[in-house]
């Protein structure tokens, strides 16, 4: 008896088409042209989601850094002092307060600086 194998390439096939989803012209509906897409865009996704942290992490560096050059210190001055001290604040919740409360910024560094 013959082995029919149909149903498995197409599923395999509309599994990758449905990643394509959102492609422009035969990259989302020729399935040789739909595999390398598909798997490039895969490495971007995976490499990106590495690069959204350095990207956020430079983001607040630049916001406490501004925040802090409007009080008279500077980045590196600040993040010594809040190391040393029992403050247990990250850069994300500074560069927060810095933000939305610039008055609780400068009374926190005035904290760390006395």
């Amino acid at each position: 008896m013959r082995v029919k194998r149909g149903i498995i390439s197409r599923r395999r096939h509309k599994k990758m088409a449905k990643m394509a989803k959102g492609f422009r012209g035969r990259r989302k509906s020729c399935f040789k042209i739909v595999k390398p897409a598909v798997e490039k865009s895969l490495k971007y996704a995976y490499r990106d989601r590495r690069v959204r942290k350095r990207d956020f992490r430079s983001l607040w560096i630049t916001r406490i850094s501004a925040a802090a050059k409007q009080i008279g210190l500077t980045y590196s001055r600040l993040i010594a002092l809040l190391g040393r001290s029992d403050v247990a604040l990250n850069r994300k919740m500074l560069a927060d307060i810095a933000v939305v409360d610039p008055a609780c910024f400068a009374q926190i560094c005035k904290k760390l600086s006395a």
